[in-house]
């Protein structure tokens, strides 16, 4: 199996003068943004010191063996 480095991948997007390579990296940097808010809003509510156990699971725990 040979790799030629100068033959682009099909699935690559083509520059053909309208703008397709640019959209491409503008969409995908978006989604990064957005997954980024996400991890960050993730991470914000993991930290909550005031979080309390709801009902009555995990307020005693038997560690008698």
């Amino acid at each position: 199996m040979s790799l030629n480095i100068n033959q682009t991948s099909n699935f690559a997007p083509t520059n053909n003068g309208n703008g397709t390579i640019l959209e491409v990296a503008v969409k995908a940097k978006s989604i990064a943004e957005e997954e980024g808010e996400m991890v960050l809003q993730l991470i914000e509510s993991a930290g909550t010191p005031n979080a309390k156990p709801i009902g009555n699971i995990g307020h005693s725990v038997n560690i008698s063996a």
